[in-house]
């Protein structure tokens, strides 16, 4: 009786526990900032600020009225040099998506993807018709590769904390390694926590 009773007890609890748990669906643009952290929030804004200032410098209409066309754009390397874990390929992905809408540069996959891309390539050459198959060493080369660091500062005094984070960019071009654009954007939080948070 006693076994059967304390397990019944242990039922009751993990119940209780899993009843505790409540999930609401929320848009994906709403900012929601739980722990102070870089977030998806800070990685978009970001991005948006980083690329519309580098696509409003000289840079781009010099190349533009020397070559008759819109560069070609790369992102290279971003570093995460900050105190925390930051998911760096979504920021990547939110750089990628602001310069290939904005509409005004050409943009050409990173290392990785045209990898796989290129052993594609290589496999129609066997597999695919003659007319379908994409022609080897075709590719667009990028004129200029956009890289960049994610750095944080972090001050902390009795339940009261600030962070920054300062995302550094340059622009080079690749055939002179010129930097022809270097921008940063800073996101700044304050947080207050109790001391037995820390």
């Amino acid at each position: 009786m006693m076994k059967h009773l304390l397990s019944l007890a242990m039922v009751l609890l993990v119940l209780a526990g899993c009843a505790s748990t409540k999930v609401d669906r929320i848009s994906s643009d709403e900012v929601v900032d739980l722990s102070g952290r870089w977030n998806d929030t800070d990685s978009r804004l970001t991005a948006e600020a980083i690329v519309s200032d580098a696509l409003s410098r000289a840079w781009l209409d010099d190349f533009q009225s020397s070559n008759g066309e819109k560069p070609v754009v790369i992102v290279g390397t971003v570093g995460n040099k900050s105190s925390e874990h930051i998911e760096v390929l979504t920021f990547i992905k939110d750089i990628e998506k602001e310069l290939i809408n904005s509409g005004r540069v050409r943009f050409v996959a990173n290392s990785v993807e045209r990898q796989e891309v290129r052993e594609e390539r290589e496999d129609q050459q066997s597999n695919a018709t003659e007319k379908t198959a994409k022609a080897l060493a075709a590719e667009t080369g990028a004129d200029f590769m956009l890289q960049g660091v994610i750095t944080s500062i972090t001050d902390a005094v009795d339940g009261k904390k600030v962070i920054k984070y300062q995302v550094s960019m340059e622009l080079i071009h690749l055939e002179s390694n010129e930097k022809v654009w270097i921008g940063s954007n800073e996101v700044k939080k304050f947080i207050k926590q109790s001391k037995s948070n820390w």
